[in-house]
């Protein structure tokens, strides 16, 4: 059974990632014989304005969503894990599980509708409550398109993630609690010297997908802003399309891609060397 799937494997990832770390060395219009051209694709984007104006946007967007999506999701999990009966333990579970099965780009499209500096749910609450002084054209201001693009998915309780917190919630053994509940330790201390370290192996893990989401992030971008106003909420997954596939550019795209694929492999390797999970409980 493993060699089908060995075989399908290097088909369809291995191969296409070959074939792209080689055309990125070429300039290439998706068509005529492509023209090797070595380091100048690399050269070109570190030049381009664009290219790093989509670099500083990811770098913020990914510092705030990592953190956001690792803490509160893991907060979620530990006050469902507490709860008494394990009946509400499975309904909240289920609750917040249930979003998965909308489409993202049905989200995003009733988060594009909620940010309608018209008629939208936002700019109307805001309007109710007196506050007209707040009212913004959402993602139509370069200064706030990007964090309202960052604010999608509000209250931020990512299901996959919740449920890995929770299973690895139910891992730790019953007698470290036991333990700490006789040296009188409070929820805040549990939370942070017992739970936080007993979970950092799921917190890679979590860290690792999510970070190599956003780097490749494209479609919330591409569906509610197309990257503007201007360049504002650019990202190089985005970045890289607009090159490939509105411009010709597949040599310039399959750069993009390699770079970021170095970004992720680092990043990859810094977490897994330098982000070590506890095993056992210290008083």
């Amino acid at each position: 059974m493993l060699i089908p799937s060995f075989i399908l494997l290097i088909t369809f990832m291995y191969y296409p990632a070959l074939i792209a770390i080689g055309f990125s060395f070429t300039n290439w219009d998706g068509f005529n014989q492509p023209q090797f051209t070595g380091f100048q694709n690399y050269i070109r984007l570190f030049k381009d304005e664009i290219f790093l104006i989509s670099m500083k946007n990811v770098g913020v967007w990914t510092v705030i969503k990592v953190i956001v999506e690792l803490l509160v999701p893991l907060i979620v999990a530990v006050m469902i894990f507490h709860l008494k009966s394990k009946r509400m333990q499975y309904i909240y579970r289920v609750l917040f599980v249930i979003p998965v099965v909308v489409p993202g780009i049905v989200m995003f499209m009733i988060w594009s509708f909620m940010y309608d500096p018209n008629v939208g749910v936002l700019n109307t609450l805001l309007k109710t409550l007196g506050l007209e002084g707040m009212i913004q054209n959402w993602l139509g201001d370069p200064n706030i398109a990007l964090y309202a693009l960052m604010f999608v998915g509000f209250p931020f309780v990512v299901p996959f993630n919740l449920l890995i917190f929770y299973a690895g919630l139910q891992s730790i053994s019953e007698s470290v609690y036991e333990s700490a509940k006789l040296d009188g330790i409070t929820r805040i201390r549990r939370f942070f010297q017992i739970e936080i370290p007993l979970v950092m192996g799921q917190v890679k893990l979590i860290l690792i997908l999510t970070v190599i989401q956003l780097l490749q992030n494209v479609t919330l971008p591409l569906v509610m802003t197309n990257g503007g106003p201007g360049y504002s909420s650019y990202v190089p997954g985005l970045y890289m399309y607009f090159l490939a596939f509105q411009n010709g550019e597949f040599g310039l795209g399959m750069a993009v891609s390699m770079i970021i694929f170095v970004i992720v492999l680092f990043l990859t390797w810094i977490q897994m060397k330098y982000i070590n999970p506890s095993t056992e409980y210290k008083a």
